[in-house]
């Protein structure tokens, strides 16, 4: 059987990279998903892909994570298409590379927006959706730096993923009274495009993966694959948990 047959799942960032990942092995483990990005385009086509090999239908939803209309339309095509939700994963996130005394406030501000505010906006209109199905599994996309101070990141990025980490666990032990388990995935430096063209400084290269134990970058389904055991019912008793997915960088 697979591991999420008959849920229904809304991913956000997912026409493309991590969120990509996520969606396609969610639905080839039997779920419904909804695509939701900007990337109108790019995310047509992963649903495209999905639906040539997965038996449950994909769809795409235009969603901007930082207004709330936006997320009030996707709440209303995911019940009119789908009935339900069981799974929401906020995965929609930015990092403008400004050290701290140089940061504007506008790239601050767009920071708080779709790394703080748009799994605040998610979590509060699908709450009550996944409370009607009897609850589900809220997953948040945070990052080693919501756990540690880290100095090869922005500060303002380790703000909004210190935030999201604190949101998780408020809101994992104020609706578990509903069934709805929060937890938060915690990523090292991922093997995406955009670190492949970082890497090109060998410096760069060489302090990225000197931080982690296993010697080398997490991958996109190592990070996917985190998430769906999140979704599943295998993590029923897991709620509020941060769960690092970083080759032992945290703990060293």
């Amino acid at each position: 059987m697979m591991r999420l047959e008959n849920k229904v799942a809304l991913v956000t960032g997912s026409a493309q990279g991590l969120g990509a990942a996520i969606a396609k092995l969610y639905a080839k483990e039997g779920a419904k998903v909804f695509v939701a990005d900007l990337k109108a385009e790019i995310g047509e086509k992963t649903v495209e892909e999905i639906n040539k090999t997965a038996k449950n239908k994909a769809e795409f939803i235009v969603l901007d994570v930082t207004d709330e209309g936006s997320w009030i339309n996707a709440v209303s095509s995911v019940v009119k298409s789908a009935g339900k939700l069981d799974i929401l994963v906020n995965n929609a996130g930015i990092n403008i590379r400004e050290p701290i005394e140089e940061m504007q406030v506008k790239s601050l501000d767009a920071m708080l927006a779709v790394n703080v505010k748009g799994p605040f906006l998610g979590i509060k209109h699908f709450i009550p959706i996944l409370r009607k199905a009897g609850g589900g599994s809220i997953i948040n996309m945070s990052s080693v730096c919501g756990l540690i101070g880290h100095k090869y990141t922005t500060e303002a990025y380790t703000v909004t993923k210190g935030a999201l980490t604190l949101l998780t666990k408020t809101i994992a032990v104020r609706y578990a009274k509903d069934n709805i388990r929060t937890n938060s995935i915690h990523p090292s430096t991922v093997n995406t495009p955009l670190v492949q063209e970082l890497f090109k400084n060998p410096d760069r290269k060489a302090e990225r993966l000197g931080e982690v134990p296993l010697g080398r970058l997490a991958t996109d389904m190592d990070v996917a694959n985190a998430a769906l055991f999140l979704a599943s019912e295998e993590a029923s008793f897991l709620n509020g948990v941060a769960l690092p997915v970083d080759g032992g960088t945290t703990a060293d």
